[in-house]
């Protein structure tokens, strides 16, 4: 928070905006996984944020257009973001709490950094690494918190390794999202065409393995789907992406702090999360591990620009 006023009073409102925003949809995506495949749930919700982003971009009167090689990183962005790490994002909550869930995601930087530094030559500094391995050891307590009291027959263990999965194809997309054919992109078509691609190959996907199309008209249902694909997605990313610009890369980061408290609160509060002083103690040292890598000046332009929240 403290980046966020002293970027000016103008950042302050769009970080608290998206800290709770992305704070929240962990939640609505829980309250997705009862009536629908998780697969088809994830078509709706692109079908929705994709043809919201192609208006929103006629409405800025922005071209479609992508320059070259646009088309072939935002099929590799629809391949990993919209397609892998929401169907394994997904699964995962199935057996893990909204709120961990999005603290393991919180790691997101971890390897936007290291892969950033094989791909695109970043540099790693020791502070970076430092504050890396207190976050991981503040998450390794949140997850033996989650596995001693989760349910039988280590089905808590096979969540983390769908989450871990997520955050891997994730970290993909935001070195891809960082190549030069990307970045000559404009933000908006190019998400647009992202989440066109991912929604056609999550739409093969869940026909392939749940069969034909099953939606529920409820009106939960419909608001959790409504808030994912137009808060959550059509009007937080170009939030995102001002808020980048007024702040820095490294300030708006701080967003993978803030939005996993807000995460947890919510989970507390509406899935009954047992909080124990093992795993109060694994979620202030994973706080401090993401504060002070996120302090370190741990990349150049190339990575900074890939060093984003943990979205959903």
């Amino acid at each position: 928070m403290r980046a966020a006023a002293r970027a000016g009073g103008g950042a302050l409102i769009p970080f608290i905006a998206l800290s709770v925003i992305w704070g929240s949809t962990w939640l609505a995506i829980k309250g997705q996984l009862a009536a629908v495949p998780p697969s088809w749930s994830i078509v709706w919700r692109f079908v929705a944020a994709g043809a919201a982003m192609v208006v929103l971009a006629k409405v800025r009167r922005e071209s479609l257009r992508l320059p070259p090689g646009g088309q072939a990183m935002a099929v590799l962005t629809g391949l990993t973001q919209f397609w892998l790490n929401y169907q394994l994002l997904y699964q995962s909550e199935r057996y893990l709490t909204s709120g961990l869930v999005s603290v393991l995601y919180a790691l997101l930087f971890v390897p936007n950094a290291l892969l950033s530094a094989i791909f695109l030559g970043s540099r790693v500094s020791a502070r970076f690494l430092g504050g890396s391995a207190v976050a991981i050891a503040g998450i390794a307590l949140l997850l033996l918190h989650e596995v001693r009291l989760g349910p039988a027959g280590g089905m808590a263990m096979w969540g983390i390794v769908l989450a871990l999965g997520g955050i891997l194809a994730a970290s993909i997309s935001n070195v891809a999202q960082a190549a030069p054919a990307a970045r000559a992109s404009g933000a908006v078509p190019f998400m647009a065409w992202s989440m066109i691609w991912g929604t056609l190959i999550d739409a093969a996907y869940a026909y392939a393995v749940d069969g034909p199309p099953v939606i529920d008209t409820s009106p939960a249902y419909l608001a959790a789907l409504g808030w994912l694909a137009i808060v959550g997605s059509v009007l937080a990313f170009p939030m995102n992406f001002k808020l980048i610009r007024d702040m820095g890369a490294a300030k708006a980061a701080y967003i993978g702090v803030t939005t996993p408290i807000v995460a947890m609160l919510l989970s507390t509060l509406f899935e009954n999360y047992r909080w124990t002083l093992l795993a109060a103690a694994g979620a202030v040292l994973a706080m401090i591990g993401l504060i002070i890598a996120l302090s370190s000046r741990h990349t150049d332009q190339p990575a900074s620009s890939i060093a984003r929240s943990p979205s959903r």
